[in-house]
């Protein structure tokens, strides 16, 4: 596709938070003859918002993209063939600042970024008239352009707007731009053009307010020190009464406020997480930023009617919202609405139950991963925005189990392997400036690489990222090899972090242990995509990576008498069990360690987001799926039920003791999800292409729980939706399957139970019941 290759900007001064620089209005009005086809494309460094004769057209929020321009420069296309008209038109932009001035991300060095620099735009329109002549209006010097109402704009901090700036009719046919400025010739951008191809981020509810009260903001906000700035706008809103919207839950999006104000009143919005003990709302948890551009929106009124405000190039993770200045008549429900929004995912699946705490468990790592995927999987919607690479490696199963992430996975893979160094290390977060290749990367965050072209591969049968990025995963593999210490082992990075009641850089599974099993299994996918790719040496090279090792572990990690991983822990146990560093005809002995140390930790979860990701599925795999649905569900700290206690709505960063809710980490993270996987996989049972040969191939493998009387789950496969059932009742079990034709595998029951109406199932290992996979229903008991 031809782009358009010249960039131009409005202003050649960029904004910061010492000195603010309005978002430019850009125009241009031109004739044209009746119509046949035509389209624009567009792109803008950082965001637009694209509007045609006075028709807003933007695709959705943060258009085009969220990108490093010096590795890509993202352009959209439109069909606007039915928005032109016989005459003159007029064409409007305006430009936030996005990625290009990211003076929010200062804790990651993007305020010091080679890219950042003034927004700027390339535009073409083209297409043919009825009489078949071609025409083209490009971007040039007679695009024109003046100051919007939007005095700052920031991804991360907020957007300040200032209605009696609003120029009515601006993107309009005939409206008067003859004192307007001329736009300039920007510098060319050095990233890669390429069309968007991710799910665009679209308003997917509207959340009215569940209480509205007077209350008082926090004191605490404790900044970081390179964010105590001498800001443009200075608040004193700590401390002070407000009125505060609930919204009963915890998402992210933007606030649409409605309001009829005065001429020059101004409404701040400052949005919160939680309430603490005293009944305060808090934003001390999100402390990245100076005062008062933390989460934050600004608007000043018209005072020209009813006023609707609605803040572009920004959005927000928040339950509350504590609003300053308001006046009494203007406190209504309808005032504030929280819109949210992410990316335009699909529901592909989902979990329900008998139990309540599941059920709502569930809800709240919907919940998460959806305020978490902006184009990309982010660590949270309010405190950093980032796309950290561990978070989405943890949480990639689970999430094409439940949503359709894989077309936005295999843009963002684009990005991964722009931002690889040359040496093969890659950065913790992405997209990046040149921050976390020091701190903030290691095997376990490194792992995205291969884990997302793998999981699509696996559960998708889609090749087509993995053959994309296979020169990078290959970069990879060279580059970690070259980083093992003399005993074979690895310990780059950070580890099984957030491990309850300890620092979270300093678990108990040593960093050696953790480094090299992961790597062991990055090799071992990458083997499997390297055959499956029919790339043979490669996958041989893969191979005797993992096998080394494999025995390098072996030798110095494993107490062979006792079955033992060297530190003894949760993690430690789980993840060599998991992933293969045992075998099979260890994992019996192996296992009953594990579970001895869950024992030992009084039921309780012991470990952090690596050993999360495998433990439930470990100890479901030893026929102990009780003891995982204890230890999720039970309400004492630390555990997930535990965050029911805490009154949150969705998946925290971490586990807190009740002493530490009032000061808490990030509430909405997506990392620790996993669970999910475990209520459809081990607890319903659809267990998905479990030997890596077909899509298709999915088993059911039912866990009948002894707390849970019934349990259902669906997944949409390639081949269309698989649904399964179960309801006990009485001493009998009715299991109801609906599979599609294409689907094939094996209906496995749990060690001990037996088909009632199924003529010669045939036996597995264990004395387990198994028949061919197939639609109907199935009376199943327990022997006695």
């Amino acid at each position: 596709m031809e782009f358009p290759q010249t960039f131009y900007a409005a202003t050649r001064e960029y904004n910061t938070y010492e000195k603010h620089v309005n978002a430019p209005y850009i125009r241009r009005s031109f004739p044209l003859g009746k119509v046949q086809s035509a389209e624009i494309i567009v792109s803008a460094l950082g965001f637009y918002e694209l509007y045609l004769n006075g028709q807003h057209i933007t695709k959705g929020l943060l258009a085009p993209y969220i990108s490093n321009p010096d590795d890509i420069v993202y352009f959209d296309r439109y069909d606007v063939t039915d928005l032109l008209t016989q005459g003159e038109n007029a064409v409007g932009l305006i430009l936030g600042n996005g990625m290009q001035n990211c003076h929010g991300g200062r804790v990651w060095d993007f305020d010091i970024a080679r890219f950042r620099g003034v927004p700027r735009f390339a535009f073409r329109l083209q297409g043919v008239l009825e009489n078949g002549e071609s025409f083209t209006l490009e971007a040039d010097e007679t695009f024109r352009t003046a100051p919007s109402p939007i005095l700052f704009d920031d991804l991360r901090s907020g957007v300040y707007y200032d209605a009696r700036l609003q120029l009515d009719g601006w993107c309009r046919p005939g409206f008067d731009d003859s004192g307007w400025a001329s736009v300039y010739r920007a510098e060319t951008p050095r990233g890669e053009y390429r069309l968007c191809e991710a799910d665009p981020i679209v308003v997917t509810g509207e959340i009215a307010p569940v209480e509205i009260r007077e209350a008082t903001l926090c004191e605490t906000y404790n900044n970081r020190e390179n964010m105590r700035l001498d800001t443009q706008f200075k608040w004193d809103f700590r401390g002070k009464r407000g009125i505060l919207f609930d919204f009963g839950v915890n998402t992210a999006g933007i606030l649409r406020l409605k309001i009829r104000g005065k001429k020059g009143q101004q409404i701040f919005i400052q949005m919160c997480e939680f309430v603490n003990s005293k009944g305060e709302p808090s934003y001390q948890n999100i402390n990245f930023y100076p005062d008062g551009y933390s989460q934050a929106d600004l608007y000043i009124c018209k005072g020209d009617g009813e006023e609707i405000f609605e803040p572009p190039f920004t959005y927000h993770g928040c339950r509350y919202a504590m609003v300053f200045g308001l006046e009494p008549e203007q406190i209504l429900p309808q005032t504030l609405t929280l819109l949210a929004a992410n990316s335009d995912l699909r529901r592909r699946g989902g979990f329900t139950c008998s139990d309540e705490t599941m059920n709502k468990l569930g809800e709240m790592a919907r919940r998460s991963d959806l305020a978490n995927f902006y184009y990309f999987p982010t660590d949270c919607p309010h405190r950093e925005k980032n796309g950290w690479t561990g978070d989405a490696a943890c949480s990639a199963e689970h999430m094409l189990l439940t949503l359709t992430p894989e077309k936005s996975y295999r843009e963002w893979l684009r990005s991964i392997c722009k931002a690889q160094a040359d040496s093969g290390a890659l950065p913790g977060i992405v997209p990046t400036g040149g921050w976390g290749f020091d701190w903030g990367n290691g095997p376990a965050w490194d792992n995205v690489l291969t884990e997302l072209c793998w999981q699509i591969w696996r559960m998708r049968g889609d090749l087509a990222p993995a053959k994309e990025c296979s020169e990078h995963i290959l970069r990879y593999l060279s580059y970690i090899d070259g980083r093992r210490r003399a005993d074979g082992l690895v310990a780059v990075g950070l580890g099984d972090w957030l491990q309850p009641s300890r620092d979270a850089g300093s678990p108990t599974a040593p960093l050696y242990l953790t480094d090299s099993v992961i790597t062991m299994y990055i090799a071992q996918k990458s083997a499997d995509l390297f055959r499956a790719m029919g790339m043979p040496l490669q996958a041989q090279f893969a191979e005797a990576l993992y096998s080394s090792l494999r025995t390098a572990i072996r030798k110095s990690c494993i107490d062979f008498a006792t079955m033992t991983v060297r530190s003894r822990c949760q993690t430690a146990q789980a993840i060599c069990i998991y992933y293969g560093v045992f075998d099979e005809g260890e994992k019996a002995e192996a296992s009953r360690v594990l579970v001895q140390l869950v024992r030992e930790a009084d039921g309780h979860i012991d470990c952090g987001m690596i050993g999360l990701r495998v433990l439930f599925h470990v100890l479901s795999d030893c026929g102990q799926g009780d003891l995982a649905y204890r230890m999720i569900t039970r309400r004492d700290f630390p555990s997930y039920g535990a965050f029911l206690e805490q009154g949150l709505t969705s998946m925290p960063e971490s586990f807190l003791p009740p002493e530490r809710w009032d000061a808490p980490d990030s509430l909405n993270h997506h990392f620790f999800g996993d669970i999910v996987s475990w209520f459809i996989q081990r607890v319903a049972g659809i267990r998905v292409n479990p030997d890596c040969v077909c899509p298709n191939h999915i088993d059911i493998t039912p866990d009948f729980l002894t707390a849970l009387s019934c349990a259902k789950a669906d997944y949409e496969a390639p081949a269309g939706k698989v649904c399964v059932a179960w309801e006990k009742d009485g001493g009998e079990i009715s299991l109801h399957i609906d599979v599609p034709e294409k689907v094939y595998g094996e209906i496995r029951l749990p060690a001990g139970y037996v088909f009632l109406d199924v003529e010669r199932p045939y036996g597995a290992l264990h004395h387990t019941a198994v028949t061919a996979l197939r639609s109907g229903d199935f009376r199943i008991t327990k022997k006695n």
